[in-house]
């Protein structure tokens, strides 16, 4: 499948992200609207001077309608969160690093969060898996999100096969809106697709509306997500005001690449993440095998410094697993310097990671039973 989104040097679709990503390139293709300073300093203000560090850092890289879902809420109507994943394994870090975001925005906003599970999607996708199986992992998935800390008061779990009636009607609505062309043109499918694929962007839409429903009122709607999944709601935005909703606005993530050289962490290349569910050693077995910016000798790097710019064990530090901005400056330039050596620099991540891996675990095993309470079946 194909969105149109490639270039000679990079792939992003909602399914394969490959390559050396150019950004400015990609935002254009997509046709989003980048995130300036102008816009970081409103949200700051927003959040009482409290801005996330991937805001900070620049990780937060676009949006869509962005400014007139702030307008919005300064005027006193909240907005509500939209995000999800498609359970086709156990989630890894990759896919917690956009949900850790989610969170602080429910924090700072004290905004709902309405996070879909399409088991039935990756029951179509993927011929290997049962539908028993895929609904089995929307559970595990929706336990990890759980885990990070988001309010179970504000977080409702849509898993699509236990999907209630005004959730389908919903589907169902939109579905009427939009043609098998536009689909077509979005997402590339052909004669050979299955029809509950080109189906399925109706469902995935759906949570961009059943607030609304559920309230009784038109929620604005966010979305916080990896700018690879955008297509997902183009169409959406196209027949929203048609079916008297507001369009959802969404904020778009820079991937995390993986622990491997090339594209962002996927569960279809295990040795290039961790897994939730990885033990301590495996983990740190992982991170000591990464891709890294250094050069081919202790001497090289003495002398000529490293390249962090390249690294992927760095990417790590800055994406999730260094939260002060002053010490990721001191551990790049000490890396530039030749001063920092490979060795130390993976041992300290995979030391930060195994602490992660173990306290989270923990956290899921306390919150297993907690989700089923969360499932809204409407």
């Amino acid at each position: 499948m194909n969105t149109d989104e490639e270039s000679d040097d990079f792939i992003v679709t909602p399914w394969e992200v490959e390559g050396e990503i150019d950004y400015s390139k990609l935002i254009k293709k997509f046709g989003t609207t980048p995130i300036t300073p102008e816009m970081v300093s409103r949200i700051k203000k927003l959040t009482n001077g409290d801005l996330h560090y991937m805001i900070r850092r620049g990780l937060v890289i676009s949006h869509r309608d962005l400014d007139w879902i702030l307008n919005k809420y300064e005027s006193g109507e909240k907005f509500a969160l939209y995000t999800g994943r498609g359970p086709s394994e156990n989630t890894h870090i990759g896919h917690l690093i956009p949900w850790q975001f989610t969170k602080w925005l429910q924090d700072k906003f004290d905004a709902d969060l309405y996070f879909q599970l399409t088991d039935d999607e990756k029951f179509l996708l993927k011929l290997e898996n049962s539908y028993q199986e895929t609904t089995r992992l929307a559970y595990e998935n929706a336990t990890d999100v759980l885990a990070l800390g988001f309010n179970p008061e504000k977080t409702h779990f849509i898993i699509d096969s236990e999907a209630g009636v005004k959730f389908r009607k919903i589907a169902t609505e939109i579905s009427k809106k939009i043609t098998f062309s536009t689909i077509k043109g979005i997402f590339g499918f052909t004669e050979s697709t299955n029809i509950g694929m080109i189906y399925h962007p109706a469902i995935q839409a759906a949570p961009c509306f059943y607030p609304s429903v559920l309230k009784g009122r038109n929620v604005p709607i966010l979305i916080p997500a990896g700018i690879d999944q955008d297509p997902y709601w183009r169409a959406t935005r196209d027949v929203a005001k048609r079916l008297g909703y507001y369009k959802p606005a969404a904020i778009h993530l820079q991937f995390t690449p993986g622990l491997e050289e090339g594209g962002k962490m996927s569960a279809s290349k295990p040795e290039s993440t961790i897994f939730t569910t990885d033990s301590s050693k495996l983990a740190e077995k992982k991170v000591k095998r990464a891709f890294t910016g250094g050069r081919d000798t202790i001497e090289e790097q003495k002398r000529l410094g490293g390249q962090p710019e390249k690294c992927n064990v760095f990417a790590w530090y800055r994406s999730s697993f260094e939260s002060d901005d002053s010490l990721l400056d001191k551990r790049w330039n000490d890396c530039k310097s030749g001063t920092l050596m490979c060795g130390p620099c993976k041992q300290e991540l995979a030391d930060r990671v195994v602490i992660f891996l173990e306290t989270h675990q923990a956290k899921r095993q306390e919150l297993k039973e907690k989700v089923a309470e969360l499932v809204i079946r409407e």
